[in-house]
């Protein structure tokens, strides 16, 4: 017989969870727990974030750089990435506008 680390109560040398007070006596079990009982919300799951980027671009930002459990390295980036991407597709929208008048101007 052990005592339980976290109640003190007697337990078995081979028990894996503490009948009394409910906890894992092994770390790995412990992880593995409370890794699922942390689940995110759905605004900072990944797929809500490349759907949220894709619809309204570069105003999706707060929620790469609210989202828990990511460096600041991967939201750099991430950030950079998306206002480079977002600049280019201004510029070709621009470019199209202006080519798209200038084809009505000919027409008329």
């Amino acid at each position: 017989m052990k005592k339980c680390p976290f109640c003190a109560e007697e337990i078995q040398d081979a028990a894996i969870k503490c009948r009394h007070c409910g906890e894992f006596l092994n770390d790995a079990n412990r992880v593995q727990l409370t890794q699922k009982k942390e689940k995110l919300p759905v605004y900072f799951r990944t797929p809500f974030i490349i759907t949220a980027l894709c619809c309204v671009g570069p105003f999706a930002l707060p929620l790469i750089w609210f989202r828990p459990r990511t460096s600041w390295i991967v939201k750099t980036v991430s950030s950079v990435i998306v206002l480079v991407i977002s600049w280019f597709l201004t510029k070709l929208f621009i470019t199209s506008v202006h080519n798209i008048t200038e084809y009505y101007n000919q027409i008329m």
